[in-house]
């Protein structure tokens, strides 16, 4: 309590006793040399519902740190020549790189056509077939997680197992009335590691655990795992195209951009050259 106190009174007394000295130290909490830290730039350093005690140390915490950083600040501006404290250059470049930035970001917000078809796709994968190396095992994988004692565990067995039609829709059906959890995606990659997340795979050689193992089942003291590798490819092999979909995407949005960008920019350019809007000495 005391310490709550006396913490109370030196946020709102400091600012006060010191009022006849100096006409800037009103409602001041700390000074070093002749900067103010005021009450105002307390304003929203506390999260709203903090206890008490935890406040108070917020507020030491921040009225330290701006001590110690405008002590430093002191030292060098004391300690450097003022060329080298010129900084109004860089903070020119700084401003105009920002307002630059913030308008060309409203002009791909505003024009930019963000509809890439399958097609666009397609013929840029075929088109750069070449970068598209893996960097790490993928999956086609179908696995289903029963409860360690389920019944019909055989018969998941022999379904998924199958490559016929109709087993192919008992397994669904059968996943949806007794398994805890499955996929059964027989069109997208996974990487690997993605799989011995969602199954408790123990594997040091993933290359070679690949190579010899198609249908695999294992369990823990809950869940019995049945897992099948319906294809891999290993690192450094081409990736598979709809591995790629979402990367590919993001590649030809981003060459948008930067062609939308250059257009404006050489847009601009060509209108000031016609009507004689700068001049070069």
């Amino acid at each position: 309590m005391k310490q709550l106190i006396f913490f109370t009174l030196l946020l709102f007394g400091l600012g006060a006793c010191q009022y006849f000295k100096h006409e800037s130290s009103r409602d001041a909490v700390a000074k070093v040399y002749e900067n103010y830290l005021y009450k105002a730039d307390l304003q929203g350093i506390v999260p709203e519902g903090t206890k008490a005690k935890d406040s108070i140390e917020i507020t030491k915490s921040f009225i330290n740190s701006w001590i110690r950083q405008t002590l430093v600040l002191h030292q060098a501006e004391s300690n450097l020549s003022v060329e080298k404290q010129d900084f109004t250059r860089q903070l020119e470049n700084y401003r105009n790189s920002l307002v630059i930035y913030e308008y060309e970001s409203e002009l791909i917000r505003q024009k930019l056509d963000t509809a890439v078809t399958m097609k666009e796709i397609e013929d840029y994968y075929t088109a750069n077939h070449a970068n598209f190396a893996l960097r790490q095992n993928i999956v086609q994988v179908n696995y289903v997680t029963l409860s360690k004692n389920s019944p019909v565990i055989a018969k998941f067995c022999t379904l998924l197992k199958s490559d016929r039609l109709t087993d192919r829709e008992k397994l669904e059906d059968l996943c949806q009335s007794s398994a805890a959890s499955a996929s059964l995606d027989n069109e997208n990659w996974i990487p690997f590691t993605d799989l011995v997340k969602r199954v408790p795979l123990a594997v040091s050689d993933q290359v070679d655990f690949l190579d010899n193992n198609k249908y695999v089942e294992l369990q823990d003291s809950i869940y019995r795992y049945l897992v099948r590798i319906k294809a891999y490819k290993t690192k450094n092999s081409v990736s598979p195209l709809s591995f790629e979909v979402a990367n590919i995407r993001s590649i030809i949005l981003n060459k948008r951009k930067l062609e939308l960008v250059s257009r404006m920019q050489e847009d601009m350019f060509q209108e000031a050259l016609k009507k004689k809007n700068f001049k070069i000495y």
